[in-house]
């Protein structure tokens, strides 16, 4: 039945790898072969089993006991990103975003490719690599006319955002994946995975300026727009500030992050309602009062715009991992794969390569049932730098990537030929730095 399984496991995945060509949304797989994978454990009556980390063996558990674990460490993720997901959405309700355009004060395309590529690694760190895409693209659409100029500093966004993402907690799914898991800490994070992500941006940044799309001044305006909302500003830094309250909250109290993340959407959702003047009741979406301001309010808006369909990706993804590392599966892979490759560090940039092809997502998942290091040892490191920085390799490798592809209408060849070497050089010069590091400074 195990061969079932894995041929369940690899067409969902496939499908999931080729949505753009099935146009079908990678959701509708995922869940399938979630549901699937489970189903023919429950109605074959499989063994399954728990990793004991300690002992490095598995031992045997219930279905109904082990499901409700891998369910509830999955929950502890999905309401993490649905918290910050409304934070972003709230900031965006009140035009916050726009606030970062006033940065903007130069036409030469040479520091405005450093001003984009600093503004997404930090911004990427605290509302994740996604969201910081969105927002620089919209402004880039605003500051730069030239479509083909506006290609190659999307592309840069992209590697930009991605490495952004990697050295923070709360900067990209896999990482808080990581972080939720203790499988590292904040600090320990940001202190062995920063100075790679930087070196990650730097490279391919200095490689770039040297191209001719990056000489010369741009022909957009520079002109600030009046603000939506006079309470942009104030909306854009508490949300920005409680994000990165979250990791603090966790530091203190030792409590999951999701608790952290609903204690900071409290706050600024207090905010928005004060600033709106909008009266609101969360358990009157629908019902008696149907009609009344509460559907005008900045919270109820950006509930209904966060993205269920990524959600509920999650969801199935991450179950669907579960049931392999639940069979044990994963675990043996690991020890053929150890066998077969002694070296993990090259194992590691396998997966950062990897992510570039497929998901990210499953294949952190995997890696945390393949690999039973304790707490912040340092593979959980390079493994949340590679796979959060290798998908900047292709456009289809990172969200950031596909949502710039869609909102620029990037070529997928255009990006392979013209971004994908810059990518390519900045990971490996990353990589070098981070085994550098772990080698001959942090362990010295």
């Amino acid at each position: 039945m195990e061969t079932i399984i894995i041929i369940v496991f690899l067409a969902g995945y496939l499908a999931i790898t080729l949505e753009h060509n099935l146009k079908i949304d990678k959701l509708i797989p995922a869940l399938a072969m979630m549901a699937l994978l489970w189903a023919i454990i429950a109605l074959t009556h499989m063994d399954v089993f728990e990793v004991n980390a300690e002992l490095r063996e598995l031992e045997p558990t219930h279905l109904d006991e082990i499901l409700l674990h891998h369910l509830g460490k999955t929950a502890e993720i999905l309401f993490f990103l649905l918290g910050a997901m409304t934070i972003v959405e709230i900031i965006d309700y009140f035009d916050g975003f726009a606030t970062i355009k006033g940065f903007i004060k130069t036409k030469s395309k040479r520091k405005l490719l450093w001003l984009f590529s600093i503004l997404a690694f930090i911004l990427s760190a605290i509302i994740d690599n996604l969201t910081a895409t969105i927002v620089l693209v919209t402004i880039l659409q605003k500051v730069i006319n030239d479509r083909n100029t506006r290609l190659w500093f999307a592309g840069m966004i992209i590697i930009a955002a991605n490495a952004g993402g990697a050295w923070s907690p709360i900067g990209d799914v896999t990482t808080t994946m990581l972080w939720i898991a203790n499988k590292v800490t904040a600090l320990q994070l940001i202190e062995h995975v920063l100075i790679p992500s930087i070196v990650c941006m730097v490279v391919p940044v200095l490689f770039a300026i040297q191209n001719k799309a990056f000489k010369g001044e741009i022909d957009g305006d520079l002109d600030e727009e009046p603000p939506k909302s006079k309470f942009g500003s104030t909306m854009l830094y508490l949300g920005l500030g409680s994000i990165v309250f979250v990791p603090i909250f966790k530091t203190v109290t030792h409590l999951p992050p999701y608790v952290g993340m609903m204690l900071s959407l409290a706050v600024v959702a207090t905010f928005a309602e004060i600033y709106s003047s909008s009266k609101f009741s969360i358990s009157n979406v629908e019902g008696e009062d149907h009609d009344t301001t509460g559907h005008h309010s900045p919270v109820h808006a950006s509930l209904s715009k966060i993205e269920l369909p990524s959600i509920l990706f999650f969801l199935g993804i991450l179950l669907a991992v579960a049931a392999l590392e639940s069979l044990g599966i994963l675990f043996h892979a690991a020890a053929s794969l150890n066998e077969a490759i002694p070296n993990t560090d090259i194992v590691v940039m396998l997966f950062g390569v990897g992510s570039a092809i497929i998901d990210n997502v499953p294949l952190v998942a995997a890696s945390m049932g393949m690999f039973s290091e304790s707490i912040d040892n340092p593979l959980w490191h390079f493994i949340a730098y590679s796979a959060g920085t290798g998908g900047s390799m292709l456009i289809i490798g990172s969200a950031a990537g596909v949502v710039a592809m869609g909102m620029e209408k990037i070529d997928f060849f255009w990006y392979l030929k013209k971004i994908a070497w810059l990518a390519l050089v900045g990971f490996l010069a990353g990589a070098v730095a981070f085994v550098l590091m772990r080698d001959f400074v942090l362990n010295a």
